[in-house]
């Protein structure tokens, strides 16, 4: 129950800080709170929010970076920065834009949001750890639609040749990219044996269930490297969203609002104290 409510939490927090922006990416947000919170909140990185550059820290890459705002909202949880910050999203002079960059924003690794690059980023990072024999493992979480880049499988295929089981690749699988499928756009449904044909060790989960994930970060192979394929539903949490491709990129009309203030317990206060200026 408790990660529950913190979890309806985070989505509301995405919401007031998007709605407050008058832009947000918030389905492509939602599919991705579960994995990032437990990434983040339940000890699997190695990491400091107060000395965001400490040495010896795990690495994550939010590769679909249009998916900012979970990231952002977890980043502010943990400590990383303060409210203040985050309500600067998407405004005059904030550095917190609708795509992560470096260096000015304290616990993100690299910028994205030019899709494809993330991976190639993270397994350069995993190489050079490996060179260092180091022991810190690297996390890149790529979007579905983002595999229809190039250069994620040559990513894939140096990260196998190179044997680097210290990355970990995280598809959110949920089948869907801006206006449509992803098996309408490519004809693809079966990302498990793509990987596996590369030579990945492939593990097939909800990517909404806190255990699951939980327990299978803490189950990785030791000697190839892991892609979790973290089936998702687009839109995660809001009934409007869930599943429909039209939201990608739009915040709800005053009708819809309703629906988002009731399903997200948002009271009156949070709702104009998000709109106030700066």
């Amino acid at each position: 129950m408790e990660d529950k409510k913190e979890l309806l939490n985070i989505r509301k927090e995405i919401f007031l800080t998007g709605y407050s922006a008058s832009m947000a990416h918030l389905a492509s947000a939602y599919s991705i709170v579960e994995l990032i919170y437990v990434l983040y909140e339940k000890n699997i990185l190695n990491y400091d929010s107060k000395n965001p550059n400490m040495e010896n820290r795990d690495i994550f890459i939010l590769s679909k970076g249009h998916g900012s705002l979970a990231l952002y909202v977890i980043l502010k949880r943990c400590g990383f920065f303060d409210k203040k910050f985050l309500t600067s999203f998407a405004k005059p002079g904030s550095f917190l834009g609708g795509e992560p960059t470096i260096p000015d924003i304290p616990g993100i690794e690299a910028t994205t949001g030019s899709l494809g690059h993330g991976l190639s980023i993270g397994t350069g990072i995993a190489m050079a750890k490996k060179i260092d024999k180091k022991e810190e493992k690297v996390y890149v979480l790529l979007g579905d639609g983002e595999l229809e880049e190039g250069t994620i499988w040559e990513a894939v295929m140096f990260a196998v040749h190179q044997s680097l089981s210290n990355l970990v690749i995280i598809i959110d699988n949920n089948r869907l990219q801006k206006m449509s499928t992803v098996e309408n756009v490519m004809g693809i449904n079966d990302w498990k044996n793509r990987f596996s044909s590369f030579g990945c060790n492939v593990i097939e989960i909800d990517g909404h269930d806190i255990e699951s994930i939980f327990d299978t970060f803490n189950t990785l192979s030791n000697d190839k490297v892991n892609v979790i394929l973290a089936n998702t539903i687009k839109g995660k949490g809001l009934s409007l969203m869930e599943n429909d491709p039209r939201w990608h990129w739009r915040l709800p009309s005053r009708k819809e609002l309703k629906t988002f203030v009731s399903e997200l317990e948002i009271t009156e206060e949070e709702l104009e104290e998000c709109k106030k200026p700066m």
